[in-house]
């Protein structure tokens, strides 16, 4: 028997893990004072990205001796940029329990050709992040955006440690604790948790960081947008937001409309207590209903943004094609969009719980989520 059709729709279906949805008060009229056609290295725009960084570390906590700055391509190049210009000075540990994670694995064995140790665990597990060297330099990803898999905490990084940490925070930003007194490298994109538009990277650096910079010289070529210091020297510049290359201003008044939202709410807390609501909604459900589980195999390393889950019920013959027409049923009905799983991921739901999501909207979806299924079992 099929479960009635639920009455009541979330008001906002986006749960996507990226872009993800915007912040409950937000509007197109809130851009009202991006300075469009203006140069963004005149006063104003200056002024802009200068206040986007100084919000950042405001709302964040990041400590002030750490430089931020906003950088080209997202994540992925803020990233990148890291990776680039400061590995290869020692050996490194490349740790990857899902997609992006075992992106930048490639990029450091295949591309950079570093000497590594690679430390990889499967969907829904974590690698055990006590037994890494951190006397080698370390790249990870906080917050596994398409395994549903975070850092519980960062006491096993040791204070002591000689080499750096990379980490790759994008959908942990604004969710989670970040100990940054064990992260040199830290990374996350506009389009996650606060909801911003996408291409816009952030990338802060602890001093430990800055001294690798200035010390230390790859031994390969680095295109202009990697390029962090001049003479042996950091250019400050770009942490103070003359950034490397042009950002849009639309996007950056997009952002401070975010960050400005979350210092309303009651700031990094407040943040993180939406998301951990939001997440328990999904989490109870599935306590309540044996043929959906997290992907997360132990409960501490459960996000609270991208939360992953799977089907098990013993009936399902092709997981994948359930899965598929799951997430189809619901995006028809207009109550869930872009819930499928990362393509590399295994078949399931992945529902974004960011802050910028209202717990209603999930108390909603749940019922439709138990209508599909019980639909698909039964078609």
């Amino acid at each position: 028997m099929v479960t009635t059709k639920p009455a009541t729709r979330p008001d906002n279906a986006r749960f996507s893990s990226g872009p993800c949805a915007k912040p409950p008060t937000w509007s197109l009229d809130a851009l009202g004072d991006a300075p469009l056609g203006r140069s963004h290295r005149a006063a104003v725009g200056k002024s802009k990205l200068a206040e986007a960084i100084d919000l950042t570390r405001e709302v964040l906590g990041v400590p002030a001796d750490y430089r931020i700055g906003i950088v080209p391509a997202s994540d992925t190049g803020a990233f990148e940029m890291a990776m680039w210009t400061m590995l290869g000075e020692r050996p490194a540990e490349m740790v990857a329990w899902e997609s992006f994670g075992a992106g930048w694995v490639t990029d450091v064995v295949k591309q950079l050709k570093i000497e590594a140790t690679v430390h990889e665990a499967p969907y829904g597990e974590i690698v055990d992040m006590a037994a890494l060297n951190y006397d080698n330099d370390v790249c990870f990803t906080w917050n596994g955006t398409t395994s549903g898999v975070r850092m519980p905490h960062g006491e096993m990084i040791p204070a002591d440690r000689a080499g750096l940490t990379l980490c790759d925070a994008t959908s942990a930003a604004f969710a989670q604790d970040l100990p940054w007194d064990k992260l040199d490298v830290t990374t996350f994109s506009w389009q996650k948790v606060m909801g911003g538009e996408a291409a816009h990277g952030m990338l802060i650096l602890s001093p430990r960081a800055v001294e690798r910079l200035e010390s230390y010289t790859p031994a390969w070529p680095l295109p202009k947008i990697f390029r962090m210091t001049k003479g042996g020297k950091l250019i400050e510049g770009i942490f103070k937001g003359e950034t490397i290359n042009t950002p849009s201003m639309l996007c950056v008044e997009d952002y401070l409309v975010a960050l400005k939202w979350g210092q309303s709410i009651g700031g990094l807390p407040a943040l993180k207590a939406r998301a951990d609501a939001n997440a328990g909604v999904i989490f109870d459900f599935c306590e309540k209903h044996d043929w959906i589980a997290n992907l997360a195999v132990d409960p501490a390393t459960r996000s609270n943004t991208s939360v992953c889950l799977k089907f098990t019920d013993d009936r399902i013959t092709d997981g994948a094609a359930f899965a598929k027409a799951v997430a189809k049923r619901l995006e028809s009905e207009g109550v869930a969009l872009d819930v499928g799983a990362y393509r590399d991921a295994p078949a399931g739901l992945r529902i974004w719980c960011g802050a910028t999501v209202e717990a209603s909207d999930l108390k909603a979806l749940m019922p439709w989520i138990e209508w599909a299924f019980d639909a698909e079992i039964n078609a």
